[in-house]
């Protein structure tokens, strides 16, 4: 049994946390915020509850796998519901599509835009099980830790033309411009640019078609509630308010964690769920870091940030038209996706991701009331946007774009909001910056171009989470978590290790390590 310090307690640190306790590890889960989450945050605001993070649930048999690792059943802590349609898409001008997994209701939709394309799109769809297959079954879960390992999977990579953009690669089998928006935007729910992305990420299509998009009642903050309880049944401890200020490294392995509070706990194994620029950046002495360097993480491309605005109406919106999940896509889409990821630059159009939970889901807003969450894919902090100036006028303009066309007297109804915009991913998240989903998803950011599950520099240091292999995405984080696992648990007898107290949530209780001679 090994002394495990997670850091973080996003889906990625939960998720490792609740594999590593269940294989019988000592974890200590420290989280440097007052909930847990990471970016699944929740906010209560007078009455309404908040998913501060992820929102869509794709491949819920990950989540029953986590909870059948621990000998129990999901189905017993949180309750999943499926969404349909998955997504309500709308053009520019309004016109709608419903976006499920259906087949003959998707192609009857294709033939009221473009008859054309319905064999084109069962063309398309034919492939993406095999892409699925090859970049999800086979490699989400396998650690890319040496070159070599990219070597075996090259001839994959180029049989399923991941050398195109997963825009370009739809497009061989779609022509319709709208159509080709509905079926490339995915990358977009991952950080990456569908004109960058390689055509692998197509897969999401398949997961999406095969198990459906599906939303936990409560919100996705019920899901990290269960998982904690889940965690604490195990025996693993969790420290809230406890952020990390350095971990404790010597030659070629880290010895434990050093809290802001100056408190040192020593352990076996670390697991990083922060953002991994961060964590090598800010938490280990430069003198301790050969391959992973400040210049490294300068030199990487980072995806897009996020502007979230989050409020509640004091009246309802179940006749406006909108769905659970909602694409709003603006006039423009290759040209903003520039202004985002090339040129960085704040555009005055903008497409969004609108998210109405209590039309599932009334429990999460007062009686007679509506709660939404509505997302503007923006560019990361590497530009010059002002934000202290910009944040304010760029709410105004998308509650004045909502309220025009989908959300009536919107301003006026208004009883409760909060927003967040790069700054919050930088500062509260840690995210270098202000990338909402860490290094972009690019085929030479991925697999083993990405930072490696365990650390080059350090035998005993792991990762998980959006900037690690396989990447960004719930179904991506999860597999990361089975990654660590994986790599860690072929090593579980470590000397020195010891028993801990279960399920102590709150102020860090902790061990103080040797002082090193």
């Amino acid at each position: 049994m090994a002394r495990i310090s997670v850091i973080g307690s996003g889906f990625g640190g939960l998720s490792a946390a609740i594999r590593l306790a269940a294989r019988g590890h000592a974890v200590d889960l420290f989280e440097q915020r007052d909930k847990l989450g990471g970016r699944a945050y929740v906010y209560n605001i007078n009455g309404f509850t908040f998913d501060g993070g992820p929102t869509v649930i794709t491949a819920p048999f990950m989540f029953d796998d986590l909870w059948a690792a621990a000998g129990r059943r999901r189905e017993d802590y949180v309750t999943f519901v499926s969404c349909d349609p998955f997504y309500r898409i709308f053009n520019a001008e309004g016109r709608s599509f419903d976006y499920n997994g259906d087949e003959a209701c998707i192609l009857n939709q294709i033939a009221q835009w473009n008859p054309a394309d319905r064999s084109g799109y069962q063309q398309f769809l034919a492939t993406t099980k095999g892409i699925f297959q090859k970049g999800f079954v086979e490699l989400a879960d396998k650690p890319f830790l040496h070159w070599t390992d990219m070597v075996k999977v090259a001839p994959d990579l180029i049989r399923m033309q991941s050398y195109k953009s997963v825009y370009r690669y739809v497009s061989q089998y779609v022509q319709d411009e709208f159509l080709l928006q509905v079926f490339s935007f995915h990358p977009l729910l991952i950080g990456g640019n569908p004109f960058d992305a390689p055509s692998i990420y197509a897969m999401i299509h398949y997961l999406e078609r095969e198990w459906g998009v599906h939303y936990a009642l409560g919100g996705t903050g019920a899901i990290v509630e269960a998982m904690g309880k889940l965690l604490g049944e195990l025996g693993g401890r969790i420290h809230l308010s406890s952020p990390v200020a350095e971990i404790l490294a010597e030659k070629r392995r880290v010895r434990g964690v050093r809290l802001a509070t100056g408190k040192q706990v020593a352990a076996d194994i670390v697991v990083s769920n922060a953002d991994v620029a961060f964590t090598y950046r800010n938490l280990i002495p430069a003198h301790y870091r050969r391959r992973n360097s400040n210049q490294r993480f300068e030199r990487m491309r980072y995806g897009m940030s996020l502007f979230v605005l989050y409020f509640g109406t004091k009246r309802r919106y179940a006749d406006s038209g909108l769905a659970h999940h909602n694409i709003l896509l603006g006039k423009r889409y290759r040209g903003l996706l520039d202004d985002i990821f090339a040129r960085k630059v704040l555009a005055e159009d903008f497409s969004l991701y609108l998210h109405m939970p209590s039309l599932t889901d009334p429990s999460v807003a007062p009686e007679g009331c509506e709660a939404f969450y509505v997302l503007a894919p923006v560019p990361h902090l590497g530009g010059a946007v002002d934000w202290e100036a910009s944040a304010r006028p760029y709410r105004d303009a998308i509650v004045r774009f909502l309220e025009e066309r989908y959300l009536p007297d919107l301003s006026s109804n208004i009883i409760a909001e909060h927003f967040i915009d790069p700054r919050h991913f930088e500062h509260e998240l840690n995210s270098y910056l202000g990338a909402a989903f860490s290094f972009q998803p690019t085929l030479r950011q991925s697999a083993w171009f990405r930072p490696h599950n365990r650390s080059e520099d350090f035998d005993n240091l792991y990762f998980v989470g959006a900037g690690t292999h396989p990447g960004a995405g719930l179904p991506g984080v999860l597999s990361s978590a089975i990654i660590a696992e994986n790599l860690i648990g072929g090593s579980a007898a470590m000397p020195g290790a010891t028993n801990r107290a279960p399920g102590i949530v709150g102020e860090a209780l902790v061990t103080e390590i040797e002082a090193t001679p």
